[in-house]
Parts: C-alpha cells; structure tokens; sequence
C-alpha cells in the first residue's frame, strides 16, 4: 500500500508557485510535489532550508555577581568590582584606620582579624577578592625584615600565614573565581619556594591558575607592579578558561604634573635638616655603589611606587620647587596617584595613616581592567551552562 501524505491550508502563494511551475514543466500537483521532495532528499548535503543568521552577543560591560573583600585595606577591590556590577556581602580587614576609612567611604565596618574568622560565618559569594599581606614578601619588607633580623615571607608567622587562612575559605566556601594580589617579589622570594607553595595550594584545590605582573603606569602616573592571580574553579570552567588580562589602555599616559595640588600646604616642604640629611644619606650610598637614594621626580613622567614608609620621610617621591627645598606629595596627591578621587573618597584619618593605607593599596583602575576581563569568562560560562554558581557534586 502506497504512503498517503495529506496537506492542508497550504498557503494562497505558495499554491499559486506549485501551479505556475507544474504547468511550465507539464506536470500534476503530486508530479511536482513529489519531484521537489526526491530531489531534496537526493542532495542532502545540502541544507534544505536556509539557517537564520547567528546573533553574536557581546559579553556585557556589568555583571551581577556576588563578592567578598579580604584583607581589604581601604576597599581598592570593592571600588572596581563595584564598578562592573559586583555586590560586597563581606569584608574583613584587621587595622583599625583602615576601617576607619572603609566604614566612611562604604558604609559597613570590616570583620576583624581573618584567623578568627569561621568560614560557616562567610556569605556565599561568586567572587572571593584579597590583597593579602604584601610586606613579607616585598623587596623593601624583607630588606627591613633582614636588617632587624626578623622572619619574613612563610616564616613570619604574624602576616606571612595568613595565606593559609585565605586558602581555608577559598577550599571551603569553594567560590568560582579567586581574586588576588600581591607585590611583584612574591614570585621570586626565597628562591620562588613561597610562589611554589602558593600555587601549589591553589591548583591542589582544583583551581586553574592565570597569573601576570601588571605595571599599574598604564592607568595612574606611577610605577607600580604587582602580581595577579586569577584563580578559576575548575569544575565549573573546565581545563582552560576563556580569560586574558587585559592590555593597558591606549592613548598618552597619565604624568605626574596631572595629580598635583596647585597650592600644597607648606608643611609638606621638607626642613633644611631632613633635606640635607637625604642628600648626605645618598651620597654615602652612591660612593659605595649602592642604588639608595632619594628620588626628586620628573613631572612630565610618571613617579616610583609610592610604598607605605612614606610617611617617614616621602623620600622616594619628592616634589621640586622652585627656590625651595622639595616636598613631600600630600595626601590628596597620593590618593589620585593612586587612582582614588578625593573629592569621592575623603580622608578621614591623619596625614600617617593615610600615606600608609594608599602605600598598601591596590589601583582601582587596574583591579577594574581585570575585572572587565573576569566578567567576559563569567558571561561566556552563564551563557554555556546558565548558572555561574554550580558547585561541584
């Protein structure tokens, strides 16, 4: 028996085609029909109908994700991930100043010291974000550390453990993406076992590690570089996550001149005595050979890293001025060398305490850069999987 093929409400034009073209080639409805049918069915290699065109979308420039602030300092990683569509749901930083500043310019006050905390106490978050204590592993903390005969990195058991607390939580709260931060010498420090036990940890917990040292001089009118690791749940992105960091941006760099106050206070001119002080101190140093020294800045350049110690004496970046002795940079210069606008971000502690929290801080800037990249991977994983959170079995 013959297979019986029944259609109806077949539309007025194509009716109209169907008879139009049989009557061309002297053939029935059925004769044409069924012609059209074989020959598709012949040629399959070729698609029968044409595929709509493909739609690319565009990663989005913000993403809603959840983040935790650790080791948060003055909140450089919360400004950026903020900026990009991020919400803080924890933050915890030990120095009380710091939390001064954080609690005025984001308005809740960090949990404290991060070994006491319980990771069950922790918010769920997408995004674990920290700047972990830098001075054990920094050029100028270890030369400190040495000259007072004093631990440094793993072995200084005040703030070179505390990665262990971090790797605690990142293990047990198992977020998708872990954020870091640290100073370039991390990597080479005690003949780079500290980078090796750092990365060990993390991969040993499953996650694929992307790291880079970034000059922050791209963004702010310094010379900043740091090491970031972007640390990705492997369960969740697989082997080989789509994600690179990000170039810096293109057109002239930022210079010192731009960040200058027109009327500092005189107070930040340096006395006749510190001043010759810092000329002899470095000319000691120079007959020996070594690199100690000042550093009077060139305007129409960008500036040394400004470090935490800045307070003592400002010596590694000195304003000149004309007829007078140079000066320190003021506070408000330090926070837009930093990248953060003090008409947004007003000082709410002493002239000390903030030369110490923008010397210990991360560039927004920069931190954002990445962060645009981290949320192109997080979109390219909710568009594959539609879900960002889902955790291992």
């Amino acid at each position: 028996m013959t297979d019986q093929l029944l259609i109806r409400r077949v539309p007025r034009a194509v009716k109209s085609w169907i008879n139009r073209e049989r009557r061309q080639h002297g053939m029935s409805q059925q004769e044409f029909v069924l012609s059209i049918l074989e020959q598709a069915q012949v040629r399959r290699e070729l698609p029968l109908f044409e595929a709509p065109p493909r739609v690319e979308l565009g990663a989005p420039e913000r993403l809603p994700f959840k983040f935790i602030d650790l080791f948060a300092g003055i909140g450089g990683f919360r400004i950026a991930l903020q900026r990009v569509g991020g919400e803080c749901v924890f933050s915890s930083e030990w120095d009380k100043y710091s939390q001064r500043t954080y609690k005025a310019w984001h308005g809740d006050t960090p949990a404290g010291d991060i070994r006491k905390l319980r990771a069950a106490d922790i918010p769920d978050h997408d995004i674990l974000a920290a700047g972990f204590p830098c001075q054990p592993f920094s050029i100028a903390g270890v030369s400190k550390k040495l000259s007072l005969g004093r631990a440094h990195g793993f072995r200084d058991e005040a703030q070179g453990n505390l990665f262990f607390n971090l790797a605690a939580i990142i293990k047990q709260k198992r977020p998708a993406i872990a954020f870091l931060e640290n100073v370039k010498n991390l990597q080479s420090h005690d003949s780079g076992r500290t980078w090796t036990v750092i990365y060990d940890t993390l991969t040993k917990m499953d996650y694929v590690v992307r790291h880079k040292v970034i000059d922050a001089a791209g963004w702010v009118a310094q010379h900043r570089e740091r090491v970031y690791l972007v640390c990705f749940d492997r369960n969740r992105f697989g082997d080989d996550p789509a994600f690179e960091f990000p170039d810096p941006p293109t057109g002239p760099a930022p210079i010192l001149r731009d960040i200058l106050d027109e009327s500092p206070d005189a107070k930040y001119t340096l006395s006749d005595h510190l001043w010759n002080y810092l000329q002899a101190y470095a000319e000691k140093h120079r007959a020996k050979g070594n690199g100690f020294g000042y550093g009077l800045a060139d305007l129409d350049n960008i500036s040394r890293t400004l470090s935490a110690r800045y307070f003592k004496d400002g010596s590694e970046i000195l304003i000149p001025q004309d007829g007078k002795n140079p000066r320190r940079l003021t506070p408000d210069e330090c926070a837009r060398l930093m990248g953060f606008d003090p008409e947004l971000y007003r000082i709410v502690v002493s002239d000390t305490q903030a030369y110490r929290q923008f010397g210990n801080a991360v560039v927004p800037l920069v931190v954002e850069a990445i962060a645009r990249e981290i949320v192109k991977t997080m979109f390219e994983q909710v568009a594959r999987n539609g879900c960002l959170m889902r955790k291992p079995a």
